[in-house]
């Protein structure tokens, strides 16, 4: 047995087979940094071998380089007498670099393959098939191959596409069923109506989306799909209905405020979807539904495939960009970013990201230039303005943050949305102008008097002010009823006993919130006063020591600093407590 085939009897399923067994994300792999397929077997392997390109593409993978892995590979393969081993590998890091194309070639077909790799590279040629035009051969592999879990739905709900692709009238409009899913229900009666408008076939597609509309708890999702059919049948005032009718709903639904707009003015109306187009729909709302189940990498995978039929599908990208940045793969999600042009709906979004990115990453001017040129670009582009004005306050220029959040909540008169009043009001709090940050967080909460973040940003800033205590109290109360596990929160909740005079009841509830935020300076710090507030002064001084290890700012560690000089002022409680 060679090494490659020892080290992979060792190891569980692949990447992709993995995920799906688990919620909790890959760890990073540790050691020297990674270098190119020339040199990845130098050092600790001698000459350049197979084993040693697999080894750098395994720990590629584990990182989130997706693309170096698959370069790793298939270095691998090309020089192992078996390439027929790291097929898996190959294929998985080929998919989620973006290169369906190879990934297809790639794909394992064999009984050695692992089952649940084999399944999506048969989705993966079925996808790449259709992509070139190739739509009976995609057919043959979908009818041929066994496309079992979790891959079912996406082939069933692509059957329909391929049938079309071919010219089959009558498998084309045949709702794609599978047996108690309300998924594959949902997004099968979608298509259908789909494929009912491209057939001409206008009153049956009316009927799909009219039934998609009963469904209380789905129909906002295909509120666009309805509202530009009615906009290509010319019953524009039919579709401002539909969009108002959905505004009420959700009145902060940017989407469908411009799909309103261009009804209104009797703008073109989106295009019908290409078949292409259409069945990239079905792989995005697969996506989604592995996302939303924390299988990030079955979500990426669906979206390149997605994204290989529809190649200018904005909301795909992002998605994307979104998944490389939560593994920390940088330079992937700004290419993912990148890819949204000016023009389209979700530039703006698509350009706050890229700026975070570059925020997250250390490059604050960048990230402060980017924002501040696409809020230049887009005068009236609310997404644009509150990126700005979020990066803004995250580089700690609260007054300028406030300054481009102040239009906006004009323009909206008398119904201001809660979330702008709540950013500004954290801006101004922060730019020390409390009595205008208190205006702004008691009107956003007037609004929305259930929002836990409202009601403790706004507790926590008077327990801190020392003012109102148990109205105080009773509202960060309230915000950890809803969050119990919410380490802030609780820590805002002792520091209200604390300011009250109860330490006892103070260290008991600073204690939960350390367990849930170990590494936060403050609530070290909070706890370590209420220790010293019941006589437990070594217990303190190890808690504000812990504050210095904790990479606190220069308020944070001066503070520390004068404590563990000096203690607090006043007289500790004379007796101490176990809390």
């Amino acid at each position: 047995m060679t090494r490659i085939k020892l080290l992979l009897a060792l190891l569980s399923a692949s990447a992709l087979t993995a995920c799906a067994a688990t919620t909790t994300p890959t760890p990073k792999a540790e050691g020297p940094a990674l270098r190119g397929p020339a040199q990845a077997d130098s050092g600790w392997y001698g000459s350049r071998s197979a084993y040693g390109q697999f080894l750098a593409g395994q720990a590629a993978l584990q990182n989130g380089s997706n693309t170096q892995a698959a370069g790793y590979f298939n270095e691998a393969r090309e020089l192992d007498d078996d390439p027929g081993v790291l097929g898996d590998r190959a294929f998985t890091a080929a998919l989620l670099a973006g290169d369906v194309q190879h990934a297809a070639a790639v794909a394992p077909r064999g009984a050695d393959a692992n089952e649940a790799v084999r399944r999506l590279g048969a989705l993966t040629r079925v996808v790449d098939l259709l992509a070139d035009g190739k739509g009976r051969e995609a057919q043959a592999v979908l009818k041929t191959e066994s496309i079992g879990f979790p891959h079912r739905p996406a082939a069933v709900l692509l059957a329909p596409w391929l049938a079309a692709a071919v010219g089959d009238k009558d498998g084309a409009v045949v709702r794609p069923e599978l047996q108690g899913d309300r998924f594959v229900q949902y997004f099968g009666q979608l298509g259908q109506a789909r494929l009912f408008e491209r057939a001409k076939r206008y009153d049956e597609a009316e009927t799909d989306y009219k039934a998609l509309m009963a469904v209380e708890n789905a129909r906002d999702l295909f509120v666009p799909d309805y509202g530009a059919f009615l906009e290509r049948r010319k019953r524009q005032a039919e579709a401002v209905a539909l969009y108002d009718a959905a505004l009420a709903r959700d009145p902060d639904d940017e989407g469908l405020a411009k799909a309103r707009a261009r009804a209104a003015a009797g703008r073109a109306p989106p295009a019908m979807p290409t078949l292409r187009q259409g069945a990239a729909h079905a792989l995005v709302a697969c996506a989604a539904t592995f996302a939303s189940e924390r299988q990030s990498q079955f979500s990426l995978a669906y979206l390149r495939l997605a994204l290989r039929l529809d190649p200018k599908r904005d909301d795909a990208w992002l998605l994307v960009g979104d998944l490389l940045a939560q593994d920390d793969d940088d330079a992937g999600a700004r290419d993912a970013y990148a890819k949204v042009l000016p023009g389209s709906t979700r530039y703006a979004a698509a350009q706050s990201k890229l700026a975070w990115s570059y925020q997250t990453g250390g490059d604050k001017p960048k990230a402060l230039a980017l924002a501040q040129q696409t809020a230049a670009a887009a005068p009236k582009d609310r997404d644009a303005q509150v990126g700005y004005a979020d990066i803004l306050r995250a580089n700690e220029r609260w007054a300028e943050s406030a300054a481009v959040l102040d239009p906006l909540i004009a323009a909206q008169g008398d119904k201001p949305d809660w979330r702008l009043l709540y950013m500004r009001g954290v801006a101004l709090e922060r730019a020390n102008r409390w009595s205008d940050a208190e205006r702004d967080l008691l009107t956003a909460l007037k609004l929305n008097p259930d929002e836990p973040d409202l009601l403790n940003y706004l507790g926590y800033s008077w327990i801190d002010r020392g003012e109102r205590l148990p109205e105080a109290i009773a509202m960060v109360q309230k915000a950890v009823d809803a969050r119990p596990t919410s380490g802030a929160m609780l820590d805002s909740l002792g520091w209200g006993y604390y300011r009250q005079g109860d330490y006892k009841t103070a260290v008991a509830k600073l204690e939960q919130a350390v367990e849930l935020e170990p590494g936060d300076p403050d609530v070290n710090g909070h706890l370590g006063d209420a220790y010293w507030r019941v006589g437990r002064q070594i217990e303190a001084r190890f808690q504000w020591r812990r504050v210095l290890s904790l990479e606190p700012d220069e308020k944070q560690k001066a503070a520390a600093e004068a404590k563990l000089k000096n203690g607090l002022d006043g007289p500790p409680a004379k007796v101490a407590t176990t809390g």
